[in-house]
């Protein structure tokens, strides 16, 4: 009996090219985020972690640097004036655009904030604190602008390939903010120092000037009222609207637990940990600063082909299990105190799974966003997965002084089986997300 004309013209009808890979990292799109990771991670430490040593040798109290530091606090909530950048133009921006236009304006006061911390020093405390806020709200605004970017860009299925680029150049930056400045920090003033790597803001800029604007409407509000409600209440109810109440809550829920094992060990404990168990100052330095952040490299590499491949969804949920269940491997150091190849293999498979983790990560949540409402959205999701894990590391000094280093480790990973529970749920509802073009 023959074929009915409809099977034969399916079974010939060839079956979609699996996405490439090499294409998602050659496109334009890829290497621009190369410098715009690098622009974003320049003033991170620069108004954090690197800031401390200069306040230590000016001889501000230890109680004062940890409060003037803290200026990078702001990038955790960024979200609440993320709404300008979706429906605002940048004032005397606006010709480049929504997006390039708030960069731009953004990476000029990052500059600004950190020449006048230059030529401030702390010599002028009460300025030069202004200088420093300015600086870590300015490098906030630049990720929201970039984050905003890349997400419209380009499709989610590519987003794998732009964050592990962009991770590429955050993490040099993150280099050149810290080991490269206390290494300069040796042989000339910290203000030349601060000038030096400020003048490195200008190469990203020129990459923005010469970018590409995403192709994006957004609605600039007629008056204040409809400001208050379109840019600030309706990107919330959008949220729910589109998913559900069920959906969102059961969302925002995973969102809130699956990086606590990553984020609690990223504050203050890993330090007196490290020299709690034996190690010198030059071993931890060697191989979790420099060593690690090439491994974490690799692996956000491998994420991003991941994501290009199979979407963000499946590497997410597979990532997190892995990801997470390496706090266990802290273990190993204290069963081998001490032991520098032991230290080795666990930053290796710590630094290479959470590398992994990042691109599906930002992927997975860059395909939740309304492109309506693409800055405030983005800003307020990774905000969400960034804080449980940075207030549980506010206390886990207490913890372990009061539980120990393992069971706190032990407690860590614990977070990850309510955030199973959930995946397992939201596997059905989420197993495509993000997949247009992918195989």
């Amino acid at each position: 009996m023959p074929e009915a004309p409809a099977a034969v013209a399916a079974a010939a009808e060839p079956k979609p090219a699996r996405p490439s890979v090499w294409k998602a990292f050659a496109q334009p799109a890829a290497w621009t985020m190369f410098l715009f990771g690098f622009s974003s991670g320049l003033p991170f430490l620069l108004v954090g972690g690197t800031l401390a040593y200069w306040l230590k040798e000016h001889g501000i109290v230890l109680s004062e640097i940890t409060v003037i530091a803290s200026a990078g606090m702001l990038y955790v909530f960024k979200f609440l004036w993320a709404p300008l950048l979706d429906h605002w133009q940048a004032p005397g921006f606006a010709r480049l655009g929504q997006r390039r236009g708030w960069l731009l304006l953004a990476q000029l006061g990052v500059i600004a904030g950190l020449v006048a911390m230059a030529l401030l020093t702390p010599a002028q405390l009460p300025f030069f604190i202004v200088a420093t806020v300015a600086a870590a709200f300015f490098g906030a605004t630049q990720d929201i602008a970039v984050d905003a970017w890349r997400i419209e860009i380009a499709p989610p299925n590519q987003q794998g390939a732009l964050v592990a680029t962009y991770s590429l150049g955050y993490r040099i930056a993150l280099m050149a903010a810290g080991a490269f400045a206390l290494i300069l920090a040796d042989h000339v003033r910290w203000n030349l120092v601060y000038l030096a790597l400020a003048a490195l803001m200008l190469i990203p800029i020129a990459a923005n000037l010469y970018a590409r604007e995403p192709v994006a409407s957004h609605r600039l509000p007629a008056d204040w009222r409809e400001a208050m409600r379109y840019a600030v209440a309706d990107p919330f109810a959008d949220f729910f609207r589109r998913y559900g109440v069920v959906l969102a809550l059961a969302t925002l829920a995973f969102l809130l637990l699956f990086k606590i094992p990553e984020q609690a060990t990223i504050g203050g404990i890993m330090g007196p940990f490290y020299l709690d168990m034996g190690f010198s100052k030059t071993q931890i330095g060697a191989i979790t600063k420099v060593y690690g952040i090439w491994i974490g490299i690799v692996g956000a590499f491998v994420g991003g082909a991941m994501v290009v491949r199979w979407g963000p969804w499946r590497p997410l949920c597979a990532m997190v299990v892995l990801c997470g269940s390496c706090n266990l491997l802290y273990l190993l150091l204290i069963a081998f105190p001490g032991n520098p190849w032991m230290l080795t293999v666990v930053i290796s498979a710590e630094n290479f799974t959470l590398g992994m983790l990042g691109p599906p990560t930002v992927a997975f949540l860059s395909a939740l966003v309304n492109r309506e409402h693409t800055a405030t959205q983005y800003a307020l999701l990774s905000s969400l997965v960034n804080l449980p894990g940075k207030v549980l590391g506010i206390f886990a000094g207490g913890i372990a002084m009061q539980v120990g280093y393992g069971a706190y480790f032990v407690i860590t990973v614990l977070a990850l089986v309510p955030a199973t529970v959930l995946l397992i749920w939201l596997w059905p509802r989420y197993r495509d997300v993000g997949k247009e073009g992918a195989g």
